[in-house]
């Protein structure tokens, strides 16, 4: 009778150049370890060495978005179970460190249950989010240290300089200086003031194109992979951008809408004490990701309905205003998964505007009676917002409407 084969568990420790491998059986017994370079034909002999030693049930590797990330991907690809291991800080401070015991370390993290997250895939569109959003975001950086720069220079130049350009609006200002055309020699300040000036500004003018294209690129991104996102109240491209580099590209990586709350630092940290129950905010997670929810709470706060009866109602119950966007970032992430994972468009208003012009009402008209602003109503009518409270209303409202204007007409031929 031939005997089962025997199940091996695999940690990596991964750096720049080699990756260290360990592999253990199912008992956590050390099998073998050994070193190999971090290239192509690495990572294929890798395969070979943890599979030589019996059947794989998972691999556990450190690094897997940085010096790991191509490693995993062939690991991936070789129907292996990857699982991303954080160090273990507690065994190196009582055993020291090493390349062989860090990649022990990571088998064992994975035998014992200590780890169980799912790396990112990184081999999709959302990867092509990060690496926009990467060069971006150094674009930004770029461009504010380069007007920081003209401002400083501002100060100190000549007051010919100072007294023409200081009192601009700084879009004015970069547009003014790449359009000047210094003359003079290299020891005359002024001169000097002017020709550093002006290539800041056409710097400048560079990284804002830069910027442009970038935008351009992540709408593209978002409209062929995620094009119901941004059909959420409050999420814009910046937004729904970081929300799915969070996500990754396999987001059937987090299990439910509850991990997800905690991985992006809003699933709710009870804080009661003595009579007092209650929770507060996450100092956890993807703080990115956190910051992106926060920006879809304020969006909501000072344009959605919905949103500004709640703060109204959980503030007489006697809620701070922290606790109270507490809550709403959670409802914000739930809403969120669900869109991410169950796609549902936003209802359809182009009917709003049919109807309205076919009775022969206007905008105005119907701004007062709903007791809304114009842009509001005109917003909602050509779907850049979504406030499906304000629609139902809308909607009702124009059918009450057209059935007076049906009784009226026919009063009349009668």
């Amino acid at each position: 009778m031939a005997s089962e084969p025997t199940k091996v568990i695999a940690g990596i420790d991964t750096h720049a150049d080699t990756h260290h491998v360990a592999v253990i059986n199912e008992h956590g017994k050390p099998l073998a370890d050994k070193e190999f370079l971090a290239v192509g034909s690495g990572y294929r002999k890798i395969v070979e060495f943890i599979a030589s030693y019996g059947t794989v049930t998972a691999v556990g590797v450190e690094g897997t978005g940085s010096y790991g990330a191509e490693l995993a991907r062939t690991l991936r690809g070789e129907g292996l179970t990857v699982l991303e291991v954080n160090p273990n800080r507690a065994a190196r401070r009582l055993k020291g460190k090493s390349d062989p015991l860090d990649a022990y370390q990571a088998a064992k993290s994975v035998l014992e249950g200590r780890t169980r997250a799912i790396p990112k895939a990184k081999d999709g569109p959302v990867e092509c989010l990060r690496i926009v959003r990467s060069g971006r975001a150094s674009a930004i950086k770029a461009r504010t240290a380069a007007i920081n720069q003209i401002k400083a220079l501002l100060v100190s130049a000549p007051d010919k300089i100072r007294a023409k350009y200081r009192a601009m609006a700084t879009p004015a200002l970069i547009t003014a200086l790449q359009r000047t055309r210094p003359t003079g020699h290299l020891a005359d300040p002024e001169y000097v003031t002017l020709l550093t000036l002006k290539a800041l500004a056409v710097r400048c003018q560079a990284l804002g194109t830069e910027i442009e294209a970038a935008d351009a690129a992540l709408k593209e991104i978002l409209d062929s992979y995620a094009p119901l996102l941004c059909d959420l109240p409050g999420v814009g491209t910046e937004v729904a951008s970081q929300l799915l580099i969070t996500f990754g590209d396999n987001p059937d990586r987090l299990g439910n809408e509850a991990q997800f709350a905690s991985l992006v630092g809003v699933a709710p940290v009870p804080a009661s004490s003595g009579k007092t129950t209650r929770h507060r905010l996450s100092r956890g997670g993807d703080r990115s990701a956190n910051n992106a929810l926060h920006q879809v709470v304020l969006v909501r706060m000072g344009s959605c309905q919905r949103t500004k009866d709640y703060v109204l109602k959980r503030t007489s119950e006697g809620k701070s205003k922290r606790e109270i966007m507490r809550c709403l970032k959670r409802y914000a992430a739930r809403e969120i998964y669900r869109q991410v994972t169950n796609p549902r468009p936003a209802p359809d208003n182009s009917d709003l505007r049919q109807t309205r012009t076919a009775i022969g009402m206007t905008i105005t008209t119907v701004a007062g009676e709903l007791g809304q602003w114009v842009s509001i109503i005109s917003r909602l009518e050509r779907g850049h917002i979504r406030n499906d409270k304000l629609a139902a209303t809308y909607r009702q409202w124009l059918t009450e409407q057209s059935d007076k204007r049906a009784e009226v007409a026919q009063c009349r031929r009668g």
